[in-house]
């Protein structure tokens, strides 16, 4: 039974007025039931969060409050980031491999043009979504909507929770001209997100490299991860290029099989990761290590170089693979594209059978490579190379020549080195009819929740 006591005088005021308007019912059990979720996750939090020091005292607290906004109310300054809260609440069974409402199954910048007109930049289509049917594509501009301009009051309407089918006016590229054309929109539904977006072998420099774009860490989608690396295998390539710029974490157990694929064949059951805890954790500091049963299914990989693409939306469980790797591969382990988010903490998932619907994730421990690093809060963790992918001009195809962040990499392949900076072409100032001063408004990338879910098998 948990100990609601000590939590009774900071609330006696409350329930006893309640009472007393309850015409003599004792009525104590319901008000009871209104702070029992608020005062175990706070029970919880005095033992086990990772900053329970920043923890206000209870009787600046409203255990009256959702669960959600009660997290909102005590988190520390500690636990968060640009606007990235990373203790967090979810419903039962929370997916990222399924899409939570219907929707078409894109995802674009809302970007805004020196003259003030606004224009969608799509990023990426989900296959076998109505975004997919019809045919759009990254790279394509969504210029109005039913013939209504584009604003930051309608782009969520029209793009991130559509709840009927529009009608898009589109512009594409050719020929450095824009081609425009109206696309009607199917009904938006529930589609797949799978987390293994697209990989495929190229060639550069006699060289074969095996490229994945990885899009978060979900235990869910770990079949395809294996199926796509048991693909890479047969191809023997010299190289990977593990493409991680728009992926927010998501299950540290999947980080640990991905990290366990890419190992270097020898550093089976040696130290993977270490967990951090606070001070009231024995041990405080708990060690992981690569481990050869996760490879059911999978072989270790033999290669070369790793060349890992980041932008400043890489985080959490995919920052892990970064820095756990970095150790081993030494220069191996080229880092291509911009700093890391910096998230170096993760989450562990707290349950009570009293509150069956509530996934309490809570921030508990900071998380190290084998050689004890993880102060990349601030900083996140630095490229070898910096490229930019600006998102308001040309998007290449992934893993081609004309995308941005690729081009080092290809560079690399051929010659072994990086290019001098500024001296190739820059893929993104091409004579483009967009190609004028623009600016991002929102990026639906950069606010997707930062995960480094714990549950290590």
């Amino acid at each position: 039974m948990r100990r609601y006591i000590r939590y009774l005088y900071a609330i006696s005021l409350v329930v006893s007025s309640l009472l007393l308007a309850s015409c003599g019912q004792d009525r104590s059990g319901e008000y009871y039931a209104l702070i029992g979720a608020k005062t175990w996750m706070y029970e919880v939090m005095q033992q086990h969060y990772l900053f329970y020091e920043d923890l206000p005292a209870e009787e600046e607290l409203n255990f009256f409050d959702k669960p959600e906004d009660f997290l909102q109310s005590v988190v520390s300054s500690q636990d968060q980031k640009n606007g990235s809260v990373f203790s967090h609440i979810d419903s039962v069974n929370v997916s990222r491999v399924q899409s939570d409402y219907p929707t078409f199954g894109l995802e674009g910048a809302l970007v805004r043009n020196a003259n003030g007109d606004y224009v969608v930049h799509i990023l990426y289509v989900y296959p076998d979504s109505p975004a997919a049917e019809v045919g759009l594509k990254r790279d394509d501009w969504v210029v109005d909507v039913d013939g209504r301009a584009l604003n930051t009051s309608n782009y969520t309407e029209y793009f991130q929770r559509p709840v009927s089918s529009y009608r898009y006016r589109v512009a594409t590229v050719k020929d450095g001209l824009p081609d425009t054309s109206y696309i009607d929109m199917p009904a938006p539904r529930i589609i797949d997100q799978p987390s293994v977006f697209t990989y495929k072998t190229i060639s550069a420099g006699g060289r074969t490299a095996f490229y994945i774009l990885y899009n978060s860490f979900e235990t869910a989608d770990e079949d395809l991860l294996k199926a796509a690396f048991n693909e890479a295998a047969a191809q023997s390539p010299t190289d990977i290029i593990l493409d991680l710029r728009y992926n927010p974490g998501g299950y540290v157990s999947t980080a640990q099989l991905l990290s366990t694929i890419l190992a270097p064949q020898g550093t089976m059951g040696q130290t993977w990761m270490n967990m951090i805890f606070n001070d009231k954790t024995e041990p405080q500091t708990q060690a992981y290590t690569f481990d050869s049963s996760l490879l059911q299914g999978v072989s270790n990989l033999s290669y070369d170089r790793l060349y890992v693409i980041t932008t400043n939306n890489t985080a959490s469980a995919a920052e892990i693979i970064v820095n756990t790797l970095r150790p081993y591969l030494g220069d191996k382990l080229l880092q291509v594209g911009a700093s890391t988010f910096g998230k170096n903490m993760a989450q562990s998932l707290f349950t009570d059978e009293a509150y069956p619907q509530l996934e309490f994730w809570l921030t508990t421990a900071y998380v190290s490579n084998s050689e004890g690093f993880y102060e990349y809060y601030d900083n996140g963790l630095q490229p070898d190379y910096e490229a930019e992918e600006d998102l308001t001009a040309t998007l290449g195809e992934f893993g081609t020549e004309q995308d941005s962040l690729m081009v080092p990499v290809l560079y690399h392949l051929e010659h072994g080195t990086f290019p001098v900076t500024g001296s190739e072409q820059d893929v993104q100032s091409r004579n483009h009819w967009f190609n004028k001063q623009k600016e991002v408004v929102y990026n639906p990338i950069a606010r997707k929740p930062r995960r480094s879910q714990f549950n290590i098998r």
